[in-house]
């Protein structure tokens, strides 16, 4: 079966079983009416010999252990050349165990480089969907590369439309920029409804992830290709920063028991390969592949190690308010903004791709003299920006591309060392991608930045509509299309092409069409 009739049958079959309970009996202890593999299966985190695969035991998300009765489960596992697990090529079992939420990750070893595999898992009564692995090429092979952008995708402001359409569009790879699950208690009024108050336990966010990967289009787009997957604030609390959330009368022991839970289920319903910590709260996330010779994707976390924002606002009064232009104010922290840099300084011809959160170019949404933009963002940290943009330009100028998620909109801008010098040579690029149903409907431009877009230079495109970025990377040569939704507040919304933009390595600036 082709790539595109595979797709096509699973998408299919994934809305048929959402629709439809599957009776079977568990280990021959107890009958339950729901499918184990209830969460679907996806793989993750593709190396040339290797990938991530990934799925959870939850014959009932919303009870206690996922419907599970406490003990350890031997899962078997299977990948294939076919469909139909004719020619199986690596096989095992691995155990799902209750400290985890009965997650499985497999990395499985010993694969060709630059080609598509099919995998499963299985348990004595029941088998779980077939989800699609691929490989990355091998160091000197640079094979074209799709990749799709995603992120925001708060459950109860929309559908997720997106990723049917996302399906089609065939990547050989998702990067989910963060806000992958949103905190808040579940409010009346909205298209759909989160279970439950606001979360905080590991039980909490387990029953959240289990609503959304509940979601058909959301588990068929993970089994159609590999996904790698960082998170941003509302995977823990809304503008987090470090040991600082966004409530200033939770204290830095609660915040600290919150992150603990809030990683540790990330962790566990995410195809990643992270080694485990001491503690959950300090799990890193920083990590980077390299697509043959095409491309080096480098994976940051701007939330666990930044400092706080400057002047933010603090009901407890106990905050100080620091400039922006503190020299010791950090976004990456330390550790995580050398490792940065060394890849940076690494001689190489491959395109440099930051898959990151948070806008990295200014808007300065105030006329004339003055400046005001997020501090959320990395306007808030601009010694910060500025020497890592700086970096950029010694090292990897012209072939540089910021990935950004987080403000429900898009935005392509110019990336210049040094902002406040319009006379500066642009060393970057940057596309920021819309959310998936974050914010609703939403609209093609937000007035305030058509109104201020003179004061930004570097501010090439701005549209607010839902959707997701797909970008064609070839050796020379980078295509970004924004594809973009007229509504996401019910089901069925058609897609379309509102911007798309070309680079060609080398050459500073970002073209149109």
């Amino acid at each position: 079966m082709d790539r595109r009739a595979f797709l096509h049958d699973f998408s299919r079959a994934v809305l048929a079983c959402a629709a439809l309970p599957a009776p079977w009996r568990y280990s021959g202890r107890r009958p339950v009416q729901e499918q184990p593999f209830s969460l679907g299966v996806a793989s993750g985190d593709p190396l040339s010999d290797r990938c991530v695969i990934w799925t959870r035991l939850a014959p009932a998300p919303f009870e206690p252990e996922g419907g599970m009765d406490g003990s350890r489960t031997g899962v078997g596992w299977e990948v294939a050349h076919d469909q139909g697990f004719q020619r199986i090529v690596r096989d095992g079992r691995v155990t799902a165990a209750p400290e985890l939420g009965y997650s499985v990750h497999v990395d499985v070893e010993g694969l060709d480089p630059d080609r598509w595999y099919f995998f499963r898992f299985h348990l004595p009564e029941a088998t779980s969907p077939v989800g699609r692995l691929r490989t990355a090429p091998a160091a000197g092979g640079a094979s074209p590369l799709r990749l799709a952008v995603a992120s925001c995708q708060h459950y109860e402001t929309g559908y997720f439309t997106a990723y049917e359409h996302m399906l089609e569009e065939e990547p050989d790879l998702v990067a989910h920029l963060g806000d992958y699950i949103y905190e808040y208690g579940g409010q009346d009024g909205r298209v759909r409804r989160h279970h439950g108050h606001e979360i905080r336990s590991v039980e909490d966010y387990r029953r959240r992830y289990a609503q959304y990967k509940s979601d058909p289009a959301l588990q068929a787009m993970h089994a159609a290709c590999p996904w790698v997957v960082t998170w941003d604030d509302h995977e823990v609390d809304n503008n987090y920063a470090g040991l600082v959330g966004e409530n200033r009368f939770e204290s830095r022991e609660q915040m600290h028991a919150r992150r603990a839970a809030a990683y540790q289920v990330w962790f566990e319903h995410q195809p990643v390969r992270i080694h485990r910590p001491l503690s959950w709260a300090d799990l890193t996330i920083t990590r980077s592949f390299h697509w043959g010779r095409l491309a080096d994707l480098r994976v940051l976390d701007t939330r666990q190690y930044r400092t706080d924002q400057p002047c933010t606002d603090d009901p407890t009064g106990m905050t100080p308010c620091t400039s922006r232009s503190d020299p010791g104010a950090t976004l990456l922290g330390a550790r995580q903004e050398e490792w940065l840099l060394e890849g940076l300084r690494h001689p190489s011809d491959a395109w440099q791709v930051l898959v990151q959160q948070v806008m990295m170019a200014p808007f300065d949404s105030q006329p004339g003299a003055g400046v005001d933009s997020s501090t959320d963002q990395w306007s808030g940290y601009p010694v910060a920006r500025d020497h890592l943009l700086n970096a950029i330009a010694e090292h990897a100028s012209g072939r540089t591309v910021v990935l950004t998620g987080d403000i429900h909109s898009n935005w392509v801008n110019d990336l210049r060392a040094g902002f406040d010098r319009p006379d500066r040579p642009v060393v970057a690029a940057e596309f920021v991608g819309t959310s998936i149903t974050s914010s609703g409907d939403g609209a093609d431009a937000w007035e305030s930045v058509e109104a201020n877009a003179g004061e930004n230079p570097h501010l090439r495109w701005h549209n607010a509509r839902r959707g997701y970025v797909r970008c064609d990377i070839g050796p020379d040569a980078w295509t970004t299309t924004y594809r973009t939704l007229p509504w996401v507040s019910r089901p069925n919304a058609p897609i379309g092409t509102a911007s798309t933009w070309r680079l060609e390595k080398g050459r500073a600036g970002i073209m149109e069409g």
